[in-house]
């Protein structure tokens, strides 16, 4: 299954759609703050930054181009509602309930995703780099191993590895995950388990038939070992500089290779 150029688009760019939206019905906003209970309501482009919206019922609500920045949105359904255009960036959804909801260019930057429900939408088109908790089902191998080279681009190792390591649970022979797991366990200072992961990835690329693949992680785990032997830190040899170089290149062109 290639990833599409779209969703490799979004990966790279940064936050900057352009999206027409109507002004929120005044009433029904009211009727959302008073009542929590505004289900098929006309919230489009409503500003709602750090509201408290805990339990709220919005289900099938318009929240197009809503800016609900750090809201707290834990249990709140949103089921079926439209947030496409909406920033959700850093927002609080643990155990809110997507399902079906229109995600198209949702900013869900750093969002607490721990226990949503989120069956039946698309992450394809949002922005979920920094987010925390997004289920395994909501996304492909591919999709996760992208969400993880944006994350080791920023330097998030740690994020990065979490979203490999679920790509990896989908389909444990996607070699590109092992090798972008091996790398960012080096760059964590865990030599033996990149050893693990660049041995992992060179076994399943032979056996793709991937020479790029095999060969970038045969000269990972030579790169390894000349630095071990030279007791240097890595950032202090060229060779491994070079290797980072040509690596992040090749990671990125197994997004459409696979």
């Amino acid at each position: 299954m290639k990833f599409n150029l779209l969703a490799i688009t979004t990966i790279l760019s940064a936050i900057g759609l352009s999206i027409p939206v109507r002004a929120e019905n005044l009433e029904h906003l009211r009727q959302l703050l008073s009542t929590r209970e505004c289900s098929q309501c006309e919230l489009s482009g409503a500003g709602l930054v750090m509201s408290n919206l805990a339990g709220v019922n919005l289900r099938g609500a318009n929240l197009s181009g809503a800016n609900l920045s750090q809201a707290n949105l834990t249990g709140a359904d949103l089921s079926g509602a439209n947030l496409a255009g909406a920033s959700l960036y850093g927002a609080n959804l643990v155990g809110a309930n997507l399902a079906g909801a229109i995600l198209d260019g949702t900013d869900l930057r750093s969002a607490y995703l721990t226990n949503a429900n989120l069956i039946g939408t698309k992450l394809d088109t949002a922005y979920v780099q920094g987010a925390y908790g997004i289920p395994t089902y909501a996304g492909s191998p591919q999709q996760f191993y992208g969400w993880g080279l944006v994350e080791s681009k920023k330097g998030n190792h740690v994020a990065a590895i979490e979203h490999y390591n679920q790509s990896l649970s989908l389909d444990p022979q996607f070699a590109p995950a092992y090798l972008a797991r091996g790398i960012a366990n080096y760059r964590l200072g865990k030599q033996g388990q990149a050893k693990k992961d660049a041995e992992m990835a060179s076994q399943l690329f032979q056996k793709q038939q991937n020479k790029p693949g095999f060969d970038a992680s045969q000269n990972f785990l030579v790169t390894m070992e000349a630095i071990r032997q030279s007791n240097q830190e890595p950032e202090e040899t060229s060779g491994f500089m070079r290797f980072l170089q040509g690596a992040a290149s090749l990671l990125l062109q197994f997004l459409v290779a696979f």
